[in-house]
């Protein structure tokens, strides 16, 4: 079915556009190649004690990068009426790329992503694939259907970045990458809160996101119990004795902004100038991850 949609769609979308490449570069989300593949990258590098080669190193950070940049373009597809109510400067509706062009760079990237996980090994590779389904079941269905279960798969699949880098390097997922796996809770209640600072223009598109159906407060209540459970669970590495005290430091500085973000939100007045503040802080907060995986590295 969703082929059959995409083929009817795609007919007389052929008229190339001068501005295409640049509207390919919007596509792919580049600045996001840091969170998929450089917190895959990263997760592998911190739990390895040896030297790795470069090749491993990169088929880990581009298979996942291209997975995602893949997701991007196929929800862009998807999204191309909407977008044109809300996001005109998308790269389909304002007409710098076709819908035709953005099927072929998603399945361009999601095959260049799967051949290369399937170059690391087969688990990598499932990874992946499993991601691949998830992100086109995403863009075609589950959106439309119910916003909340979209922001717990979307910010599944963020977690699934540190899974995939202890494949990358062992073949395996163990304790090492799970106990890192409950940091997906800060993305989940991260979505929950992008979804209030959208609700008007959620509201056009008829995306049934959860501050649409509950209100904005008691979706702020669902964003904060999911923040909390990541303040609680972020330190869990170090006393499973995956990573050292270094990494303990950072996730305690995190946990402490998390509570606190939280207790803003709790005690705001709901208004969107409030949540947007307070958004901003525990997006900026984000970048204590990466620096203690890195200082781990070099600990």
């Amino acid at each position: 079915m969703i082929l059959k949609n995409a083929q009817t769609e795609l007919k007389g979308t052929n008229t190339p556009s001068k501005n295409a490449f640049k509207g390919v570069l919007k596509l792919l989300r580049l600045p996001y190649w840091l969170m998929t593949g450089g917190l895959s990258l990263l997760t592998l590098v911190a739990l390895q004690h040896k030297t790795l080669d470069p090749q491993t190193l990169l088929l880990t950070f581009f298979s996942m990068a291209f997975i995602g940049s893949a997701g991007f373009s196929v929800n862009d597809f998807f999204d191309r009426k909407s977008d044109a109510l809300v996001k005109p400067n998308r790269p389909i509706p304002s007409g710098e790329i076709s819908p035709k062009t953005a099927v072929s760079v998603s399945v361009f990237f999601f095959l260049l992503g799967l051949l290369q996980a399937f170059l690391l090994n087969w688990l990598c590779f499932l990874v992946v694939f499993i991601d691949s389904v998830l992100l086109v079941v995403y863009s075609a269905y589950i959106k439309r259907k119910s916003g909340f279960l979209s922001n717990l798969l979307v910010g599944g699949l963020i977690g699934t970045t540190f899974l995939y880098g202890e494949a990358a390097g062992f073949e395996a997922i163990t304790y090492a990458s799970l106990t890192m796996y409950p940091i997906a809770l800060g993305s989940i209640g991260g979505n929950i809160l992008r979804d209030i600072l959208s609700l008007e223009g959620d509201s056009k598109t008829g995306y049934p996101t959860l501050p649409q159906r509950l209100g904005i407060e008691k979706s702020v209540r669902a964003a904060t119990f999911f923040f909390i459970g990541c303040a609680v669970l972020s330190p869990l590495p170090y006393f499973f004795h995956v990573f050292g005290e270094k990494y303990l430091a950072f996730m305690l500085i995190w946990s402490f902004l998390l509570f606190y973000c939280s207790i803003r939100l709790l005690k705001s007045s709901f208004s969107q100038n409030d949540i947007r503040k307070t958004e901003r802080i525990m997006t900026m907060s984000m970048i204590l991850l990466p620096l203690a995986l890195i200082i781990e590295v070099i600990a």
